[in-house]
């Protein structure tokens, strides 16, 4: 090719000197173009100490996969000298402008594909990028290990600490967000206390100090409420109002259940039919907001609060803990709080149904945490959502076979990383859509 297409894509690929490309190769057949480029200097600082004017030793021979160009993959290639240095006597090769050392992949590749895998299971960007999904993986672990490593967690003062499945047979890890910035802060395989020492560790890693968190928010896990007592000694503890009401949904189906094991004839004789599309309704409207139900659902539910069935004093039972919580955030009183939850205590424990009785004795055994849940304003609801995405995330991977990935995808796509490389695809110039219309004559 002519010298001005050299220089045009010297210029293209932001080479300065000594470095410019010398040939290009482009072959239609196979849809591949290659450039050649070429290290201009005979003397050169010495990369290991500095020293100035150091001759050229020999030159390595190495090839990098570059953004393609159109529909053509394209390569780098580049003989880089190695430097033989008289002062620190050792012989080092050249670093290249456009790669990290021991990378086959240039920068701008490597950051497209961390672009592509914060939004895609790995396998299907590797399949559009046409690489081997490992090869992935390891840049994602690389950069999300560099860019964790300059995270700076000095102001994190409240926490929602949560666990998550990774696969089949128990195997869950831990994760701790900032309940305020909206990021992950920390995640680590288990759930036990020994979760949140490592959290604490690696907040003080990251210029943080487990003495100034001032909430955490969890569930009604007594490990976790261990690992807070014994890690982040100043933080008050409050059970997340979602928790709370699913233990009260918990204690509501074991009701129900047993009921329709035991006593099947009376449910149905008091539903008023034996049709089994109305019983799946009271299943499903149970469990639903009542602005939520349909027209089926309502009716059975009509049938089901006019029977004695244990059922329908399991669901009542359900709503007033949910009333509970309506009044004390309208009041934002924590005496009137106290007294709302003491007598739906009471009532639990006087219902004479053994799930809402132990229930009950549960929120006495854990009221203060409980307690603030109501009144503080924070939740885990953040947490909860972003729970949803990793089983997500997992369900497009197929799962995954090694904790670590797993992890690694985590804080790629909720840390909020600032110091990953950024998208090379993002406009330089940000485009102002639909300002301009083509008008057809």
């Amino acid at each position: 090719m002519s010298s001005p297409i050299e220089a045009l894509f010297t210029t293209a690929l932001g080479l300065q000197p000594p470095w410019y490309v010398a040939k290009v190769d482009l072959d239609t057949a196979k849809r591949r173009i290659d450039f050649e480029v070429e290290h201009a200097g005979k003397r050169v600082p010495c990369p290991a100490c500095g020293a100035a004017h150091q001759p050229v030793h020999d030159r390595v021979r190495r090839s990098w996969r570059h953004l393609d160009f159109f529909q053509f993959e394209a390569w780098l290639h580049a003989d880089i000298p190695r430097v033989q240095c008289s002062g620190c006597g050792k012989t080092t090769q050249l670093p290249v402008p456009w790669a990290r050392e021991g990378s086959g992949f240039t920068l701008l590749f490597e950051a497209l594909g961390l672009s592509l895998c914060s939004e895609l299971p790995v396998r299907q960007a590797a399949a559009q990028m046409r690489v081997a999904p490992k090869r992935l993986w390891g840049r994602i672990r690389h950069y999300v290990h560099g860019a964790r490593a300059r995270d700076d967690m000095s102001g994190v003062r409240y926490v929602g600490i949560d666990e998550t499945s990774v696969k089949r047979g128990h195997a869950y890890i831990t994760v701790v967000h900032d309940l305020e910035a909206k990021r992950l802060l920390f995640a680590t395989p288990g759930r036990d206390h020994a979760t949140l020492q490592a959290f604490a560790q690696d907040l003080r890693a990251h210029g943080g100090e487990p003495e100034r968190i001032e909430h955490a928010c969890i569930d009604m896990s007594a490990a976790y409420a261990k690992g807070i007592a014994q890690a982040l000694p100043t933080a008050q503890v409050s059970y997340d109002r979602f928790h709370v009401v699913a233990l009260a949904n918990t204690a509501m189906d074991e009701v129900r259940r047993e009921e329709m094991r035991s006593a099947a004839a009376a449910v149905r004789a008091a539903a008023g039919t034996g049709n089994k599309k109305t019983l799946r309704q009271l299943l499903w409207a149970m469990r639903k907001n009542p602005p939520q139900w349909t027209p089926a659902q309502c009716d059975a539910m009509n049938w089901l609060q006019r029977s004695g069935l244990k059922s329908a004093r399991a669901w009542r039972m359900k709503q007033g803990l949910r009333l509970v919580y309506r009044e004390a955030a309208a009041s934002n009183c924590e005496e009137v709080a106290r007294g709302a939850l003491m007598k739906w205590i009471s009532w639990a424990r006087r219902s004479r149904l053994e799930p809402f009785k132990r229930l009950g004795a549960t929120v006495k055994a854990h009221l203060g945490g409980v307690l603030r849940g109501m009144l503080d304003g924070r939740s885990n609801a953040y947490v909860e959502a972003m729970n949803g995405q990793l089983q997500q995330t997992k369900t497009a991977a197929r799962g995954f076979r090694n904790l670590d990935n797993f992890i690694a995808v985590a804080y790629l796509r909720m840390s909020k990383l600032e110091h990953l490389p950024k998208n090379p695809m993002v406009p330089a110039i940000p485009r102002e859509y639909g300002r301009y219309r083509h008008v057809c004559c």
